[in-house]
């Protein structure tokens, strides 16, 4: 670990003074990936020099405790070097959990849907209270809620929403929402004080990235050949026609309707990039489409990943087997504490298989 750390203060130091150096000052783009990968690096590299100081600190008071005549002086000492030794192994926790590898997409901005799942009526209205929880959450956190599509429903339910949730770490927080949500209580369209259980689904997805096609003609074969006329003056006489087939993934483009080679070899190119944006486009897509299937299921109540459950005023998260007495909180946007729990749970797992 030490090693890592020592590296990362480097690294951290060393952007410190490409970023001060006038070469880079005019070049903006390194000049915002410098600082991107600073800021990202600053967080850690702060909690490793306040536990190098730490460190001096406990081999500083147990030298007074060795050294030092004095009585007094060797009790603060005493006392210094047990508050240190407590706190100094939780420092060393925290360092090991910030030196596992993130989640590249955690500071992407948020796609949601949530959907009606079982249960009818009740769970259109459910989804639409899941709906007002999150973009509560949201204001609370400073982000922006903006929505995409809707379905609703004539009660005041939704059957899908879909929005996006635009803000700093936005993923990062949300991400932990994803699946199967159970309510439990008694519909406003019960008449008779039934409970009712009913299921809304959320899928958590993470802004699409920009599509940047980088096109190697080496992956290209280009062939030329004469272009196919009806006949008279507008016949080449000349290889002007342009064939070009990207070898990773089959794709042939063909171009003869301008007159000259070069004018035909750009526009098979232009072609060629365009169908590799599509490609990938298409790629993103249904990537997205599996994981959104992937993170709800069928919806279904017994793929529950949280419960809210009105008469005990309560809601449970199954994955960790943590409860809140404060349902109301919660409906209006508390969803913090669970956050939390679902995110320490994850970074214990991460330590355990990364000690093993």
């Amino acid at each position: 670990m030490q090693e890592k750390l020592e590296k990362v203060e480097a690294r951290y130091i060393e952007l410190e003074r490409l970023m001060s150096d006038p070469a880079t000052m005019n070049d903006y783009e390194k000049m915002v990936a410098y600082s991107k990968e600073r800021s990202d690096l600053e967080d850690l590299v702060m909690a490793y020099r306040d536990y190098k100081h730490q460190l001096a600190q406990l081999a500083s008071a147990r030298q007074v405790f060795q050294e030092e005549d004095d009585p007094e002086l060797r009790e603060m000492a005493r006392e210094e070097i047990n508050q240190l030794e407590d706190s100094i192994p939780a420092t060393e926790e925290k360092l090991r959990a910030m030196l596992l590898p993130k989640d590249p997409r955690d500071d992407k901005n948020v796609i949601m849907e949530i959907r009606a799942g079982a249960g009818g009526e009740e769970a259109a209205i459910f989804a639409a209270d899941l709906f007002r929880m999150y973009t509560r959450y949201a204001e609370a956190q400073g982000w922006k809620v903006h929505i995409t599509s809707e379905n609703e429903t004539g009660n005041g339910g939704y059957k899908r929403i879909e929005c996006e949730i635009k803000g700093k770490g936005a993923f990062s927080r949300l991400k932990y929402e994803s699946g199967v949500h159970r309510v439990q209580r008694v519909p406003v369209t019960e008449s008779q004080g039934r409970i009712h259980t009913s299921t809304a689904t959320v899928a958590v997805l993470a802004e699409l990235d920009d599509i940047d096609i980088n096109l190697d003609m080496k992956d290209v074969r280009v062939d030329v050949f004469r272009s196919q006329g009806a006949g008279g003056q507008s016949v080449n006489t000349t290889d002007s026609a342009v064939r070009m087939t990207h070898i990773p993934t089959g794709i042939v483009v063909e171009c003869q309707d301008e007159r000259s080679q070069l004018q035909n070899r750009i526009r098979a190119k232009q072609i060629l990039l365009n169908r590799l944006y599509e490609m990938e486009e298409q790629k993103q897509r249904e990537e997205r489409e599996a994981e959104r299937r992937d993170q709800v299921g069928g919806g279904d109540r017994s793929e529950k990943i949280r419960t809210y459950n009105y008469p005990q005023n309560r809601v449970t998260d199954h994955r960790i087997n943590y409860s809140s007495y404060n349902l109301t909180a919660v409906m209006d946007g508390a969803i913090d504490e669970f956050i939390d729990e679902l995110a320490t749970h994850e970074q214990a797992e991460k330590l355990a298989k990364a000690t093993v």
